[in-house]
């Protein structure tokens, strides 16, 4: 899959709904010639994407064309998120210590080449911690995350980065894939965190 933003994404024919590989904008796309030991081998259509930032490359050799499409989306009309995990983004935002001690905000909607991460924290010691929160957390919001850090962490003026999965409540097997994965799990109580507001504001 190429999109308009450069981006290309490499699916397998399974189901599953996690790219085997993918790059990530800004990207550049050029078509290679063929050598005589790729048409051999009947691969018909080779491409090079390569990430303009890292000068990383992800060379796509193509063997049958079943079918070819292309459609435009339109306006991008950005990320809408729900009601309740957007007021969660805020509220821990503003209890960052929720977190941990001596946790500081740096920013919410911290903005990757993939789409913004929920909170870019950093701990006592100054390690950055993004943060991505859920009303409920399983599998695909631990991949969202990992691909998150897996960007993060190539930035120099940023990594180490840890993760945090944060949310209302966190799936057994969520949880375990993020623990494999070194990413910390939060249970957010919304209703205490939504009390602390109240009380801020009464005084």
């Amino acid at each position: 899959m190429l999109k308009n933003d450069g981006s290309i994404l490499v699916h397998s024919d399974g189901g599953s709904y996690k790219p085997l590989n993918w790059m990530s904008p800004p990207c550049s796309h050029t078509d290679l010639e063929l050598t005589d030991d790729q048409v051999a081998a009947g691969i018909v259509e080779a491409w090079q994407v390569t990430q303009k930032k890292t000068a990383d490359q992800l060379v796509v050799s193509i063997f049958e064309v079943f079918h070819d499409y292309a459609q435009d989306l339109g306006i991008d009309p950005g990320l809408v998120k729900d009601g309740v995990e957007a007021h969660l983004q805020e509220l821990l935002a503003e209890q960052i210590d929720l977190v941990g001690d001596g946790h500081t905000l740096v920013r919410r909607e911290y903005m990757t080449a993939i789409g913004p991460v929920d909170i870019l924290a950093r701990d006592a010691s100054g390690t950055a911690i993004a943060i991505e929160i859920k009303r409920r957390g399983e599998i695909d919001g631990v991949e969202q995350l990992t691909r998150y850090l897996e960007l993060m962490n190539r930035d120099p003026l940023l990594a180490p980065v840890t993760g945090v999965f944060a949310a209302q409540e966190i799936k057994p097997q969520a949880r375990t894939l993020a623990e494999d994965r070194g990413i910390r799990c939060l249970v957010l109580d919304y209703d205490a965190m939504r009390g602390m507001e109240d009380k801020n504001t009464l005084f």
